[in-house]
Parts: C-alpha cells; sequence; structure tokens
C-alpha cells in the first residue's frame, strides 16, 4: 500500500503578516496587502505597485551573519522553516538526518541581491566588463538557486534528499507534490517543502512591465489586484515564503502530531502552446485536476473549496473558469472559489505554497477567505467567486491550482485523512 502523506505543520512570511497568524487574520478579514512600492524608486515604471512584506530579518530571528549571508527570498524561506517545524512539534536533531528532505520551489532565485551586487560591479551598468575583485564572497551562492535550499537543510538538519523546484510560478505547487513523492517511494519520512521568492526588484519590475502583465493602478493600489472581475487590468507584484512540514502518516501517528490535512493527489501538465500564452478552453489545467483527483481517489463532487490561480489577468481568469467547468462539471457551478491573490499579491515561486497554507487554514477554520475587490464580475467567469467577506463553509477537500509562464499547469488536492479513508 502506498504510504501517506499529511501536513504537520506551517509556516509564512507574507505581505501583511510575518508568520502563519498574521497571515490568516489578513485572509480571513478580507483586507489587501498591496501598497505604493518602498523598497526602491519605482518611478521609471509603468507599474510602481506590490505587495511588499514588512519584514526585518534580524527581528525575525535571523543574526547578523545569517542576514548578511543569505538572499532575502532565503531569510523568507530560513525563518518560515522554523515556524512550520516548531508548528509540527517535530524533534528534528531526534529524527534520523537522512530520512529528513528538503524540497523547496522558487522561481527567480536569489534575484534582488544579484540585481544589488551587479549594480555596483558595473558602476551603476556603465561598465560591460566588471571586476570581480569588487564582489562580496555570498555573490557565487546567489548565483546557485539550490543555494535556497541548502540554506533551509542546513537549519532542519536535512541529510536527505534535497531539492529546489523552480518551475516558474507554480514552483510551489510542484515543490510540495516533489516532497509528497519523495514520502511516498520511502525516500524520506519528514519533508520541509514550500516556496519562496522576492521578485519585487527593478530587473523583475520592468520584465513584467514590458509584457504589460502587471497593473497600472497605482493611484489605488489597495483595489489593484481585481481576480475574476470586468475591470482587472493586471496583476500585482509580492513576495515571501510558505513552508508546510509534511510526514508520513504512521509516523505522524506514532508521536500524537494534530494533522492540518492529507497531501491526497498532485498533478501537473504542460500546455506546449506558447510561453505566456493560455488557450482558452483550459484543457491543460483541466487535465492536471484530473490527475490529481484521481491520485487522491476523490470524484469531482467531493470538492468542498477551490483555490484558484487568479492572477487577475483576463487570460488567466477566463483559462482557469473554463479548466473548472471542464474537469469538475456541474459541481464547478456549486463549489466556492477564490483568489487570495487579490489581497497578498502574486509572489512567483512562492504563491503556490502560500496558498496551500491558506487552504490548510481553511480546512481548519472551515472558513474560505475571499475574493477581495471583486464589484463587477466578468460575465465570461459566471461562477461562486466568494467576493469580498470570508465564507463559513465545512471545509474537508480543497483543491488548489496554479499556471505559470512555459505553459506549467499544476493541482494539489488536500483532504482530511479519514475523509480520503471513507
Amino acid at each position: 500500500m502506498s504510504r501517506r502523506v499529511v501536513v504537520t505543520g506551517l509556516g509564512a512570511v507574507a505581505p501583511g503578516g510575518s508568520n502563519v497568524k498574521q497571515f490568516w487574520d489578513l485572509l480571513s478579514s478580507g483586507r489587501t496587502a498591496t501598497r505604493g512600492i518602498t523598497a526602491f524608486d519605482p518611478s521609471p515604471y509603468r507599474s510602481r505597485i506590490a505587495a511588499e512584506c514588512d519584514f526585518d530579518p534580524v527581528e525575525a530571528g535571523l543574526g547578523p551573519q545569517e542576514a548578511r549571508r543569505m538572499d532575502r527570498a532565503t531569510q523568507f524561506a530560513v525563518v518560515a522553516a522554523r515556524e512550520a517545524v516548531a508548528d509540527s512539534g517535530l524533534d528534528l536533531p531526534g529524527e534520523q538526518g537522512h530520512r529528513v528532505a528538503v524540497s523547496l520551489g522558487c522561481a527567480v532565485g536569489c534575484t534582488t541581491s544579484m540585481e544589488r551586487e551587479y549594480v555596483v560591479l558595473s558602476d551603476g551598468g556603465r561598465s560591460w566588463l566588471v571586476d570581480p575583485t569588487y564582489a562580496v564572497p555570498q555573490l557565487y551562492d546567489w548565483f546557485v538557486p539550490s543555494a535556497v535550499a541548502a540554506e533551509v537543510a542546513h537549519v532542519v538538519g536535512a541529510q536527505g534528499p534535497v531539492a529546489l523546484v523552480s518551475d516558474g510560478c507554480t514552483s510551489g505547487l510542484d515543490a510540495v507534490g516533489h516532497g509528497a513523492e519523495l514520502i511516498r517511494e520511502g525516500s524520506a519520512d519528514v519533508v520541509v517543502t514550500g516556496g519562496t521568492d522576492a521578485p519585487i526588484s527593478p530587473i523583475t519590475l520592468a520584465c513584467f512591465d514590458a509584457i504589460k502583465a502587471t497593473s497600472p493602478r497605482n493611484d489605488d493600489p489597495e483595489h489593484a489586484s481585481r481576480p475574476f472581475d470586468s475591470t482587472r487590468n493586471g496583476l500585482v507584484l509580492g513576495e515571501g515564503a510558505g513552508v508546510l512540514v509534511l510526514e508520513e502518516l504512521e509516523h505522524a501517528r506514532r508521536r500524537g502530531a494534530p494533522v492540518y490535512a492529507e497531501v491526497a493527489g498532485f498533478g501537473s501538465r504542460c500546455n506546449g502552446y506558447h510561453m505566456t500564452g493560455l488557450r482558452a478552453d483550459g484543457v491543460e489545467m483541466a487535465e492536471a485536476i484530473r490527475v490529481a483527483l484521481a491520485e487522491a481517489h476523490l470524484a469531482p463532487e467531493q470538492v468542498d473549496y477551490v483555490n484558484a490561480h487568479g492572477s487577475s489577468t483576463k487570460q488567466n481568469d477566463r483559462h482557469e473558469t473554463a479548466a473548472f467547468k471542464r474537469s469538475l462539471g456541474e459541481h464547478a457551478y456549486r463549489v466556492p472559489v477564490s483568489s487570495i491573490k487579490s489581497m497578498i499579491g502574486h509572489s512567483l515561486g512562492a504563491i503556490g505554497a502560500l496558498e496551500l497554507v491558506a487552504c490548510a487554514l481553511a480546512m481548519e477554520h472551515h472558513l474560505v477567505p475571499p475574493t477581495a475587490n471583486l464589484h463587477a464580475p466578468d460575465p465570461e467567469c459566471d461562477l461562486d467567486y466568494v467576493p469580498n467577506v470570508a465564507r463559513e463553509h465545512r471545509t474537508d477537500t480543497v483543491l488548489s491550482v496554479g499556471s505559470g509562464f512555459g505553459g506549467f499547469q499544476s493541482a494539489v488536492v488536500l483532504a482530511r485523512p479519514d475523509r480520503r479513508a471513507a
């Protein structure tokens, strides 16, 4: 029989909340954390808004040497991992290190630190040939994205498989899917998994400006992210990290650990169509959902809540709506759907993991977080998107989906272990 995988710990660093409690308070209240960018002067850019984390690494428990060594994305991951492990109640020094693994997702790696150092080395971009003697020693680690996962592995004492998954905006979901598979196949008993990204930097802003994917609603940042709304005009960048502790079910039971949910199913597909474009029929996302539900041995009618990708672009929102109808049938019109990107923005490789943290909390509290800023629904997006106010709702099975540049489409199913057994 396949080994079953459960979530026993949660950690989060997110806009509007530096821990899981603050993160959930923001979501459940329907407040937004989007604002004008403060990390640098955004005046040269078309879109000058983002969802930033109010984060001080030293206040968050990192030593001065750690704070200097680690990129901002790594800092997020380490702090969220420490919270998740503490929440799980695991005594990781007491675990066999080779049975502990790390699987982290990240889309743009250590962009923040690399860009900062390049500006110094190139004299503000004036020098094409740079003098490497001016580089800080950490620069060479920042070039290798796997350094993010290695730092987390060091913190949690993981000596088993350690991986960095980079699939664009589905990285967080895909990393959790990979982590669950490590437990199912017997390679680990505990996996610290999730996603992290700190993309709010001039180079990232310029890239999204170039394709006009971000919202230019600079005069009203709190209401700029409007998934499924007919007045939406682009996504809002975010940052942060979401980390989950996964355990083999019997391993968790032996120590009497409380369980948030079971990672019951995972599916991933690529559309092989276009780097940034999506087919209107949503067939690839629908197929990922079908695979995830099949692995979970659950019917579409058993899904109690759908956490949408909901990026606030017309192309994505309509593609996703079509995918839900294709994969869930008539149940798509009955199940509540919402997008938390309306409140915390789109943090690229981190967002899928933050959404899974939100899904686990929705199951714990039987409360569906809302889609903020949804006042004029797009007629082509005609499902129940839980506008503006959180909704009490019995939530035993959750479907969370993601869509990323490159054509990536992923789906994760969380369920209560007893419901899946039934």
